[in-house]
């Protein structure tokens, strides 16, 4: 492999024209579908398998042009200190607005809510339901500014009026921390490599391969259901891992050329090398990434193979394009060493070469190997100890800032009506199959009435054909909490008492109800997942280290990070925990799919580190070193650009705290933590202690899997013995 990149480097190089022209006219033609594709909306929410969506597919069958799957809103009025809702004008305004929401083309039904006692005991609060015809993604803006125009002409009359629901959903925005992530990703660029030109080849690489991704994701939103919050992930790893494979590059390339080779050979030689780590490293985040499809939650995996196709391009980009600029640059791209003039290079010297810090570092590590080695598994594990409290939901407008009209919203309903209200469980009763139908439906309401934490219990609602019917319960508890969780398992093993009874099916569905069965799901598909990726990535770097303990190493280190990461989490958004700091207004269950996506995503970044820094010291063991000299060795060349890697990374994930959306706010933070504790502890204190502890045993192979394994030479072994191919090249072009 490392002589095919690099034949490719030395390719690119040359032929730096051609490949610039191929990625500019790519992102010009992303560009433009993006440009003509309709806006992308929320993605269509389906969990196959799962009892609230079996049951929400037989309303659709049962209950044809209800549009169960159309956006509702919950308009909530609260009427002046001292009055009541069923005060006369106060009556007049709300039959107005609901007049004025009837008359939207997409609205499906409004109702009243002097008809259909929508009205709090004390009389202060009031909510009138509205169901469209089609899904929010659907949704025309025109609906919504109708919607929004009904609320603010009825809080003329003096009522205070807020909007719950999903008919109001926006795609969420990151905010400007985005740009101020990137802006110390400059910047550490700049100090890493003393150069304001080589600082801005990661950056400019990146943000062509995130462009691309991004518009190729917006052209295709409307025709794979991609909704908007896929492409702000694949952005988020798109770029972060855009910025550091091209890092390791460059850095690579400005090493050849201090080691005195010219400028094409020493673009060949950093793609062969850095560009095999990266190959690797890449194929391990796409591993994980493309691996969340066997959780089987459409959406899901629609995220994990977007985000995964971004850092393929971003893989492509850092060895061809690269290269490309490399060769563009010419002797403004210097030895590593050597700093521009604009930031004081070609001053004189003024003391002698000290060892750097990676070199300073390393040493100690391999002295005290132990030592540290303890102290880093400790320090996770206590970081990790929040994580045995994990509670998992789904957000809903509970988690809203309080500053959003659904926020408000929702307190005014738990004001008027109890925290349950927000929640309500739609329970299906399916007596197609049953001697006495009604029968079944009024057990179904009795034996529910029965049940602890159960406030109130709506009327049978059967479909025209008599067979199934609805009934609305409303828990006590709200909708997140563990006593809703616990009333739905309730409901369900009594509707299979009330099946063997009847012969009628009892479902549970609703928004609670699918939540509940999405974090079992996820909770059920955590540990298969893990053994899938964590499998085939232990395959993988046997391939890549020629070892057995290096790779488990690797995998137990991640483990590590990750828990402790789903530790911090925990800590702020469930505990509170400087909660104000990261802009977290409520506390609550962690997001279900938070810990999954956490495992897949710091996965596939932990083993971009592993690939970079262990490449680096198994390098200099095969070229003849000694196992503690060889982690020395491995920390001095590969230590500055692995941390500014990870801090570059660390600035990008933070960017997203600042996004509106709760599922991107936390795993921004989760990421962020996870890289931090990756990178700097886990990779720089546990992976060199482990080594040096291990020493030759570390290298380790049986010599009949080393006969069976590849020799896919990520060191770059074959370039030490490799002639001037340029003839060869022409072979790379005519292929």
């Amino acid at each position: 492999m490392a002589t095919f990149l690099y034949r490719l480097g030395r390719f690119a190089f040359r032929r730096r024209h051609l490949v610039a022209l191929f990625w500019v006219a790519l992102l010009a033609l992303a560009g433009v579908g993006a440009a003509g594709a309709p806006a992308a909306g929320n993605s269509s929410f389906s969990i196959p398998g799962t009892e609230a969506q079996k049951a929400f597919d037989l309303l659709d069958e049962r209950f044809p042009g209800s549009s169960a799957d159309g956006a509702t809103a919950r308009v909530v009025f609260k009427a002046p200190a001292g009055e009541k809702m069923t005060d006369a004008e106060n009556k007049k305004a709300v039959r107005n607005t609901v007049d004025a929401l009837a008359d939207g083309s997409e609205v499906a039904v409004v109702t009243d809510p002097y008809q259909a006692g929508g009205i709090s005991r004390d009389g202060t609060i009031a909510y009138a339901s509205v169901s469209y015809k089609v899904s929010g993604m659907e949704l025309e803006d025109s609906s919504r500014d109708a919607l929004e125009g009904a609320a603010e002409d009825a809080r003329k009359s003096g009522l205070t009026v807020e909007i719950g629901g999903d008919a109001l959903q926006t795609v969420p925005h990151t905010g400007s921390a985005e740009i101020i992530g990137i802006g110390v990703a400059a910047v550490v660029l700049v100090i890493t490599f003393g150069s304001l030109l080589a600082a801005g080849l990661p950056l400019v690489t990146a943000i062509v391969g995130v462009g691309i991704g991004v518009a190729s994701i917006t052209a295709l939103a409307s025709t794979l259901d991609l909704g908007s919050t896929t492409s702000i992930l694949a952005s988020m790893i798109g770029l972060a891992v855009g910025i550091d494979y091209a890092l390791f590059v460059v850095s690579r390339y400005r090493a050849e050329l201090a080691e005195g080779r010219d400028r094409e050979e020493a673009a060949g030689r950093a793609v062969g090398t850095a560009g095999s780590a990266v190959v690797f490293a890449g194929l391990t985040v796409v591993i994980a990434l493309v691996g969340l499809a066997v959780v089987n939650i459409p959406m899901l995996t629609k995220m994990g193979v977007a985000a995964a196709g971004t850092v393929a391009l971003a893989v492509l980009i850092a060895l061809t394009l690269i290269p490309a600029l490399l060769g563009y640059a010419g002797r403004r791209v210097r030895p590593a060493g050597e700093k521009s003039k604009l930031l004081g290079g070609g001053r004189a010297a003024k003391k002698p070469q000290r060892p750097n810090m990676g070199t300073r570092w390393a040493s100690f590590v391999v002295r005290r190997p132990l030592a540290v080695l303890l102290l880093g598994v400790i320090g996770l594990g206590a970081a990790a100890v929040p994580a045995a409290s994990l509670e998992l939901g789904l957000p809903d407008d509970g988690s809203q800032p309080t500053s959003t009209t659904q926020r408000r919203a929702y307190d005014l309903l738990s004001e008027g009506f109890g925290p349950g209200f927000n929640g309500p469980l739609v329970v299906v009763v399916d007596a197609k199959d049953s001697d006495d139908p009604q029968a079944a439906f009024r057990q179904t309401g009795e034996d529910i009435k029965g049940l602890d934490n159960v406030v109130n219990v709506g009327p049978a609602q059967p479909n025209k054909a008599g067979d199934t019917a609805t009934i609305t319960v409303i828990p006590d508890a709200k909708p997140s909490s563990v006593t809703t969780e616990d009333l739905v398992h309730d409901i369900r093993d009594t509707g299979a008492d009330i099946g063997s009874d009847t012969g009628a099916d009892v479902l549970v569905t609703g928004a609670t109800a699918m939540n509940i069965d999405v974090s079992q799901k996820l909770n059920d598909a955590l540990a298969p997942y893990l053994i899938l990726v964590v499998g085939l990535a232990f395959l993988l770097l046997i391939v890549v280290f020629r070892s057995i303990l290096v790779p488990l190493k690797a995998a137990l280190g991640f483990l590590l990070s990750v828990m402790a990461a789903l530790g911090a989490v925990v800590a702020v958004y469930q505990w509170g925990w400087l909660s104000g700091l990261m802009g977290v207004e409520e506390t609550g269950p962690i997001m279900s799919m938070m810990p999954i996506f956490m495992v897949g995503v710091v996965f596939g970044l932990a083993m971009d580190y592993e690939v970079f820094l262990v490449t680096r010291i198994r390098e200099a063991y095969v070229h003849g070193e000694k196992p503690g000299q060889a982690v020395v060795t491995g920390f001095r060349y590969s230590a500055r650009v692995v941390t500014a890697a990870a801090v570059i990374m660390i600035a990008v994930f933070s960017g997203f705290i600042g996004s509106s959306d709760s599922m991107v706010k936390m795993i921004g933070f989760g990421l962020a933590v996870a890289v931090l504790f990756d990178a700097f502890v886990v990779r720089m204190a546990i992976v060199p202690a482990v080594l040096a502890l291990l020493g030759k045993r570390a290298w380790w192979l049986p010599k009949w899997l080393d006969r069976a394994l590849p020799n896919v030479d990520v060191e770059g072994e074959s370039l030490r013995t490799e002639g001037d191919p340029k003839d060869e090249d022409r072979e790379l072009v005519r292929a």
